[in-house]
């Protein structure tokens, strides 16, 4: 997917233990240098591709745009009330503000996100409608590049790297996953490699909880020429692409895709288009990591473990990220051994 197909990001949107919000009761409007405000929802829509320079209720400059995608722009931003601390606010289509339901399950979802605060996390601080029916995501900005950039960038990652890199997101997943909250989006795209104070670089997983409910979905098939919304093809699961219910072995079967691609650069079912990916998933196997890349000499116990993982029933997968997590490190951990003694 991105090997040949580099992201359309920038860097990234957390500082993992950014203070918390809660979600506003009531929000007022965007005020834009030289723009009247409007007072009434649907009497303007604002022009949501170009708001640098504008006041989000008061607060939220609006300052760079930092990438733009078919659902979503997302803005660099401060947050006047925190001592301009940087802040990564995402904004979403303004026809969602006129679908109760979704807009419902939205706060209801965002809210879930505002709990969930973990280093491998970028959380949810604030989720905000204006008066002119502009739907935004207020998140803490992480310094770092987008995981997919770097597979496209160097081609893969080494296999320690990746296999840490794996186990961070399986952190921050199952953090989630205790709190009921599913991501059903996980991809490269939505991984940012950030880096500590001592240099040492770590996984943040973003964007969950946002508008991924089914019913909500439904409403957003409506924005998109291709009707999927739910998660990005080549990362979703075959229990997901067939619209059945989703429990935590969802992610897990991305995560697998995305350790996979990490690793050799690729991803294991072949396709030309989406309809290819979509149908390989469903009845392909997927291709052996080694024999995918044998160049690299990986072991036998890491094909295992991610076949495992990427079993089309979920049933037949680990059963939580920890697990899967702990069967990556173990399988890699004869391939560094091997290196050490020379073997």
């Amino acid at each position: 997917m991105h090997v040949g197909r580099p992201s359309k990001g920038t860097g990234g949107a957390c500082v993992a233990r950014a203070p918390i919000a809660r979600v506003a009761a009531s929000c007022r409007s965007i005020s834009r240098p030289g723009v009247p405000e409007t007072t009434t929802a649907g009497a303007r829509w604002v022009d949501y591709a170009n708001l640098a320079g504008s006041v989000l209720d008061g607060r939220y400059l609006i300052t760079t745009k930092l990438a733009e995608g078919g659902m979503s722009i997302v803005y660099m931003g401060t947050d006047n009330e925190k001592d301009g601390a940087r802040v990564a606010i995402k904004i979403l289509p303004p026809e969602l503000s006129e679908d109760m339901k979704a807009m419902e399950r939205l706060r209801r979802e965002a809210d879930m996100g505002i709990r969930l605060v973990h280093r491998n996390v970028c959380s949810i601080l604030r989720l905000g409608e204006t008066s002119d029916g502009l739907v935004y995501v207020v998140m803490p900005f992480v310094e770092g590049e987008v995981l997919c950039d770097r597979v496209y960038r160097l081609g893969g990652i080494p296999l320690e790297l990746a296999v840490r890199f794996a186990s961070d997101i399986a952190t921050g997943l199952h953090a989630a996953h205790e709190l009921d909250i599913i991501h059903r989006d996980l991809k490269p795209e939505n991984v940012i490699i950030s880096a500590g104070e001592d240099g040492e670089e770590y996984a943040v997983v973003m964007d969950f909880g946002l508008a991924k409910d089914r019913e909500a979905a439904r409403f957003l098939e409506k924005l998109t020429a291709t009707g999927v919304v739910l998660g990005t093809p080549e990362f979703m699961s075959p229990e997901q692409l067939r619209g059945k219910p989703l429990d935590r072995r969802t992610d897990i079967y991305s995560l697998a895709l995305v350790t996979y691609e990490m690793i050799t650069g690729k991803l294991p079912f072949p396709g030309e288009n989406q309809q290819d990916l979509l149908l390989a998933r469903l009845k392909s196997r997927p291709t052996p990591i080694r024999e995918m890349r044998p160049d690299l000499e990986l072991p036998a116990d890491l094909e295992r473990v991610l076949i495992k993982a990427l079993e089309r029933v979920p049933e037949e997968r680990y059963a939580t990220a920890p697990e899967f997590a702990s069967a990556l490190r173990a399988a890699a951990s004869g391939s560094f051994l091997g290196r050490i003694l020379g073997g």
